[in-house]
């Protein structure tokens, strides 16, 4: 028996997942030749990407709690994990030496966390929770390569790895929430794919551009 919330979940992923040889920074990382000033740069742009995105998912919980409760605790589940993965982050900007006080933040890598917040805004919140789900896929995945490789090749500790081991396990109870408010908002009649693919494909090419604008720190 199909599942129709599931099925859009998963061609929705799968139409919205990059090709991995197009990510500049990523294999480098991998193969241990990103130097340690990009990987500063990477934790440095995360400060402020992971409070902004958590204050957006809070506004999209808010904006849904009463018409859409399912999509209001996917969004809250997603504000809570980012407040982890914040705790997590410390650590590893510790073991990258980073400096925040002389770092000026890239717009290449801002864009993402400013499209999240105008999804927040302005996008029914039902839309944005599979175009996530998507974006989140490849997220994982480059977290997984990262945080193998930091303990590969630069000898970084299981504690200053955490942000991306968090980001890289699977989350079996987010997906539960996905499935729930992507199939109350199908039943519905409230789901606008056409806004799903479209909200997918810009973060996507937002992640796409977070990659790039690291790739040239130096």
């Amino acid at each position: 028996m199909t599942h129709p919330a599931l099925d859009l979940l998963r061609t929705t992923t799968a139409a919205l997942a990059p090709d991995p040889d197009t990510n500049p920074l990523v294999p480098r990382i991998a193969a241990g030749t990103a130097p340690r000033a990009t990987l500063a740069a990477l934790a440095l742009e995360q400060t402020r990407v992971i409070p902004a995105d958590r204050r957006a998912f809070e506004h999209l919980a808010v904006r849904s709690a009463a018409a859409d409760p399912e999509a209001a605790a996917f969004f809250t589940t997603l504000a809570e994990g980012e407040a982890l993965a914040g705790g997590r982050l410390v650590a590893f900007a510790r073991a990258c030496r980073a400096q925040e006080a002389s770092y000026e933040p890239l717009p290449g890598c801002q864009a993402y966390p400013a499209y999240v917040a105008w999804l927040a805004l302005n996008a029914a919140p039902a839309d944005v929770v599979p175009a996530l789900t998507a974006n989140f896929s490849a997220w994982g995945g480059y977290c997984a390569t990262i945080a193998t490789a930091l303990r590969e090749h630069y000898g970084f500790t299981d504690e200053a790895c955490a942000f991306f081991d968090f980001f890289a396990q699977e989350s079996p109870d987010l997906d539960r929430l996905a499935t729930a408010a992507v199939e109350a908002a199908l039943d519905a009649g409230r789901l606008d794919q056409a806004r799903v693919r479209t909200y997918g494909r810009l973060l996507q090419a937002y992640e796409a551009m977070f990659w790039t604008a690291l790739s040239g720190t130096r």
